[in-house]
């Protein structure tokens, strides 16, 4: 297995772009075929060969193709078929980029993984994402700085309105500051946050919270052996009001309980690792 993840340079890029990623599985390794993805705000657009196939389930709802694709933001965990050896080169969005960079996302899209013409998309004839991955020997900067040129003129093309504009200054306040107080701190109605918010993002500001904090829970446990897991601790340091209130929440987002998530480890986490910045 190999994996990397690297920041973007070119601050136009960087203003909606989070972070790049590399993930390889190689013909004998033996890590879980059907990793589980869990709810994400963010969307990512996935570079792949063109032959290369994609496989995403969700409940009764089986999503296919081949080749570039999007994941748009959701609010439920994906099963993904990874029995097969595959390459891929993620980009990740911040949380609402989208609608400042295509008028197509406008009425934004939740739950859906979809094939995409990267060539339309970036306006270029000659972009071949096989080609791109082939060059995935060289070093991650490299190809990060690859990146940048490839999306900055796209990203140039953004545009950005009131509503957007506030989402940016309410995005850094979900991880400390309640829902409630977030109007007060930015002079903003609840009303007008709300509805900026949706507009922007697709989800409330509970989803998005709750998304948030769910990956900084995972992040958590994926560094602690099950047997240094306290269930009680985790509740008073996320600030669950009670044990039930952290089991409903767990079970909500990746319908499992804590006991069910510490026996099968199966989300992209538990498989992959936490891509460290290389």
């Amino acid at each position: 297995m190999k994996h990397w993840k690297r920041f973007p340079n070119n601050s136009h890029v960087a203003r909606y772009v989070e972070c790049y990623w590399f993930l390889e599985k190689e013909q004998n390794d033996q890590s879980s075929h059907f990793p589980k993805l869990n709810p994400d705000p963010t969307a990512h657009l996935i570079l792949a060969p063109e032959n290369q196939a994609f496989h995403y389930r969700q409940t009764e709802k089986t999503q296919i193709g081949h080749g570039d694709y999007w994941i748009f933001p959701h609010k439920n965990t994906f099963t993904i078929d990874h029995s097969d050896p595959f390459k891929i080169i993620g980009v990740k969005f911040k949380t609402g980029a989208l609608y400042s960079l295509d008028s197509l996302f406008l009425d934004l899209k939740l739950d859906q993984i979809e094939a995409v013409d990267m060539r339309a998309l970036i306006a270029s004839d000659v972009f071949c994402s096989g080609d791109l991955l082939n060059d995935t020997a060289k070093s991650p900067e490299q190809i990060s700085t690859r990146l940048d040129e490839l999306l900055q003129p796209w990203v140039l093309q953004s545009h950005e309105d009131k509503h957007s504009e506030l989402v940016r200054l309410i995005l850094p306040l979900l991880d400390n500051t309640s829902i409630s107080e977030i109007g007060r701190v930015l002079h903003r109605s609840q009303r007008t946050i709300e509805r900026s918010f949706l507009r922007v993002t697709g989800l409330t500001l509970k989803q998005c919270q709750s998304m948030i904090r769910l990956e900084a829970i995972l992040n958590y446990l994926y560094k602690l052996d099950n047997a240094d897991i306290d269930w009680a601790d985790l509740v008073a340091q996320f600030e669950f009001s009670d044990q039930p209130h952290f089991i409903r929440h767990l079970k909500r987002f990746i319908g499992k309980t804590p006991s069910e998530y510490a026996r099968d480890r199966d989300l992209t986490i538990d498989i992959y690792g936490d891509f460290e910045l290389s």
